[in-house]
This record gives C-alpha cells, sequence and structure tokens, in this order.
C-alpha cells in the first residue's frame, strides 16, 4: 500500500457499486471514507478530512479558500462527476490544487435517459396513478389521463453535453417538437440533434414540457420563478435534473398547487437532502428522486474509472489528470505536483 492520503467525501456509490476502485485506491495510498454535514466551514471540513493529498469529492459539501488555506497537503480534488459547483476552482488554483472532473460523454446517457423518463412519468402522471393503486382506489382510472409527446412541443434550456441527447431521443425517437435555448449552442449544432434554437421566451410560451439542463451561475440561480411560471402554458410539465437552485421552489410549488403546472419530475433540489417535510413533496403530481440522474452501472463503472485514473496520475504519473477545470493551477509556482 502507497502513503498518499486519500479521502472519499460525501459519495454514495463511489467504490461501493464497483468495490475494485476502492480497491485499486488502496494500492495507491490509506484511504478514509467521509460523510459530513453538507454546509461545514472550510476550516472544520479540513479538520474533520485531516490534511489529506487527494479528495474524492461529492455534490457536497463546500470547498472553499478557507478550506484550501487550511490543507497543506492536499494537491488534487477529483470529482466523482460532471459538475463542480461545490468547489472555488480559483481559490484551488491559488493554493496550488488541481481540480478535475468526469468528462461529461460519461453521464450523457445516463442523465438524458433520467431526464426523459422524468418527463414520461410526468406528463402520464404515472406516480399518483401507482399511489391510486395501492390505497385501493384502480376505479379512479379517469383522474390520471396523460398527453403523448408525439407532436408535442418539448422545451430545453440548456442544448449542451445532456441537453443535446434528450433532444435526439425526443426528436428522433417520440417525435416531438423540439425547441432550444442555449446561447452557447449554434443553430447548426441544435438541428443536428433535432431541436430548433430560439429564446428562454419562446420555450415557456410554446412548451407542453419543458426541462432544465443550464449550469448554475449566478445569471442562471432561480431562473425559473413566478414570472416564468405565468408565462407558461397552462397545464405544463417542468422536470429538472440539472441544479435545484435553477427553480424558485416557493414559486414552483404554488404553481403545483393551483394547478398553474401539470407535474414536477425533479432529481435535484436547492438544499439536499430533501426531509419529509419540503413543502413539493405536498404537491400534486411530483415527482422527486435523491440525485439519481448518473446511477447507471455503465456510468457508475466510468466515473469510479476515471477517478481512478486522476489518482494513479497523482501519485505514479505520468503527467495531469485529463479534464482539469482550473488550468490556470500551472502558472502557480506554488504546484506541489510531482514534488512530494
Amino acid at each position: 500500500m502507497g502513503s498518499m492520503r486519500i479521502a472519499v467525501v460525501n459519495s454514495s456509490t463511489f467504490g461501493l457499486v464497483f468495490p475494485k476502485h476502492t480497491a485499486m485506491l488502496k494500492r495507491l495510498g490509506k484511504v478514509t471514507r467521509h460523510e459530513l454535514p453538507p454546509r461545514l466551514s472550510g476550516a472544520a471540513l479540513a479538520r474533520r478530512l485531516g490534511d489529506p493529498e487527494i479528495v474524492v469529492s461529492s455534490v457536497s459539501p463546500l470547498y472553499d479558500d478557507e478550506f484550501f488555506a487550511h490543507s497543506p497537503g492536499l494537491i488534487l480534488v477529483t470529482r466523482h462527476g460532471i459538475g463542480y459547483n461545490n468547489v472555488d476552482v480559483r481559490a484551488a488554483a491559488l493554493h496550488g490544487v488541481v481540480v478535475s472532473r468526469v468528462p461529461g460523454p460519461v453521464e450523457r446517457e445516463a442523465m438524458a435517459e433520467h431526464a426523459v423518463a422524468l418527463i414520461l412519468a410526468t406528463s402520464r402522471r404515472l406516480f399518483p396513478a401507482a399511489a391510486a393503486v395501492r390505497a385501493g382506489k384502480w376505479a379512479r382510472r379517469m383522474d390520471f389521463v396523460g398527453i403523448e409527446m408525439k407532436g408535442r412541443t418539448v422545451g430545453l434550456v440548456g442544448c449542451g453535453n445532456i441537453g443535446s441527447r434528450v433532444a435526439e431521443i425526443l426528436s428522433f425517437g417520440f417525435g416531438s417538437r423540439v425547441l432550444a435555448c442555449d446561447p452557447e449552442v449554434s443553430a447548426f449544432a441544435m438541428r443536428r440533434c433535432g431541436a430548433e434554437k430560439t429564446t428562454l421566451a419562446r420555450v415557456l410560451r410554446e412548451s407542453d414540457a419543458i426541462s432544465l439542463h443550464a449550469s448554475l451561475n449566478p445569471a442562471s440561480r432561480g431562473m425559473i420563478g413566478k414570472r416564468e411560471l405565468a408565462a407558461m402554458r397552462p397545464w405544463v410539465v417542468l422536470v429538472n435534473n440539472a441544479r435545484g437552485e435553477l427553480l424558485d421552489e416557493v414559486a414552483v410549488a404554488k404553481a403545483l398547487r393551483s394547478g398553474r403546472l401539470a407535474g414536477l419530475g425533479v432529481d435535484v433540489i436547492a438544499r439536499e437532502p430533501a426531509g419529509a417535510d419540503h413543502p413539493l413533496l405536498k404537491c400534486p403530481n411530483t415527482v422527486i428522486v435523491p440525485h439519481i440522474g448518473a446511477y447507471t452501472r455503465e456510468s457508475l463503472e466510468a466515473m469510479g474509472d476515471k477517478v481512478v485514473e486522476d489518482v494513479t496520475r497523482a501519485v505514479r504519473g505520468p503527467g495531469m489528470p485529463r479534464e482539469v477545470v482550473n488550468p490556470e493551477v500551472f502558472r502557480n509556482k506554488e504546484l506541489r505536483w510531482g514534488k512530494r
């Protein structure tokens, strides 16, 4: 066993679904697993982890400047996933810490299929119907009339790695009309995946179902709120498996209770985990699942392989990991990679 200190933090799957990944890391160093509150301060987080050299990170907690300042031995944070909103990559670079992530294509199919599954579950009212059967109310079938996707308009907010695959499935597989808004994607690229490039206003105005695939940033936080919900068609279905903070959950709950929204399917919420008293759980035709969009065997195995590859490069080389998200770290004279 190597001497590298490796901390696996708040991951419910890494090395558990595929134990080979933990076994591989144990050949490279001492591996510890940590289940920590999602909102620890940086100093407290560093203290709990005990100055590791490598962190395998999930979606929480927050790795901020204070954390990096109190973690002098750290050289690598490798995200067991695509998103890295919980890692201050600029602060990491200033402290000479490399931050890497899983390449987008690894989760693409799982996440896209999951989004489509949520659209179908909510548009066909599957969960309320199943609950009625369990409650002995089979005769309530007329309460669960849904819509078909063929010929319906589906709006995508974000048409990058995952959104583009959702467009392909819905357009070429279901015969849906797909509208998409994404300032970073060209009209030509959208046409190739079966979508028409347009504005957010038109997506809201014309869609029968809307699926969010935007990244979280100051401009997109709370992007679907009271005004946007009012602009949607009555009885639209809304799906989000991107980031919970994209939704104003109070406004969404009100729209569900009033019938303005026909259904909501989400894989993420603003403050995870959701407690039993979460207001959205009390709303009709709402499907909330616990951040499992990437949880397929294929995706999790590939994600784990990438993390092991990153750690192996940190311990044995050669070179840097793929998908480094803070390349400015290479300008830092304090970069400790290869200097242990």
